[in-house]
């Protein structure tokens, strides 16, 4: 018999019976044959610490985080990549040999891949971007869109206070907007992406003309229950192309994965299927 431990991850957040990655990774490590197991775990916003401290002992080399922990972690962390810190939230944890904690955050890359891979022709520094949200998911969004060159952000919030918080942020890129004028903002965008929960299943529906939005614009909602939100569908309607939030799902994934497990995994239509079948 080996000696070697086999390695844990999971999920920390609560709640997390929502949560859908346990399924994803579950089916990465069938799919490659690895040792390993991927657990959800609900843990309380007082007992965090003690969490990440017992963890490791466990045999657990990471986890992802999810609400309400993923900016608590960061003042837990022994080291912070400069996208976590500027993001001000992580979602990965690496559980190092050293018995250091390792916090990234990887929702930016993930937004990225899932609009490279079912948008080819987006041209992301062709024209400017529209974001709707101002929360964490918002900025990961907007650090992402800058680093690949957008040229202007234009931010709408319900709450404007939020989105003046991004400008001071990120700077000067992002041009803040009134929630009721938004539909303004999207004329000649070569990027649009709903943040926000509105659209989810039990939320209300975004109320939002689409009349400004170019065809040429890729528009892309993070909501993914259900996968094909009334934006999108509005959206495609004025000739947009439109990407649903699965894929951001899939994509932040994987970069964990490869760090606990060992091995890149593929995000492919089989992998979309065994989560949506989940």
């Amino acid at each position: 018999m080996s000696d070697t431990r086999i390695p844990l991850a999971g999920v920390i957040g609560s709640p997390v019976a929502h949560s859908r990655s346990p399924a994803l990774h579950g089916y990465w490590l069938k799919r490659y044959g690895l040792q390993g197991y991927y657990i959800p775990m609900d843990i309380a916003q007082a007992d965090l610490a003690e969490a990440l401290q017992t963890l490791p002992k466990l045999g657990f080399v990471g986890v992802n985080v999810t609400i309400p922990h993923k900016e608590s972690v960061l003042q837990l962390a022994d080291t912070v990549t400069d996208r976590a810190a500027l993001i001000g939230a992580a979602n990965t944890l690496i559980f190092r040999q050293d018995g250091k904690i390792h916090a990234d955050n990887t929702d930016g890359s993930g937004f990225v891949a899932n609009l490279r891979q079912n948008a080819p022709m987006w041209a992301p520094a062709s024209g400017p971007a529209a974001v709707l949200g101002a929360g964490g998911a918002a900025r990961a969004v907007i650090a992402a869109l800058i680093e690949i060159g957008a040229p202007e952000i234009r931010v709408a919030n319900r709450t404007r206070a939020r989105a003046e918080a991004l400008r001071a942020d990120f700077g000067a890129k992002v041009v803040v907007h009134d929630w009721v004028q938004a539909a303004g903002m999207l004329e000649d965008c070569a990027t649009v992406v709903n943040t926000t929960s509105l659209g989810m299943t039990g939320k209300p529906q975004m109320k939002l003309s689409l009349d400004a939005l170019s065809p040429k614009a890729v528009v892309n909602d993070l909501v993914y229950t259900p996968l094909r939100t009334h934006f999108l569908d509005l959206a495609e309607v004025q000739g947009a192309t439109v990407v649903d939030g699965l894929g951001m799902l899939l994509h932040q994934a994987a970069p964990g994965f490869e760090r606990w497990f060992g091995l890149r995994p593929d995000v492919d239509e089989d992998t979309r299927q065994a989560v949506l079948k989940a």
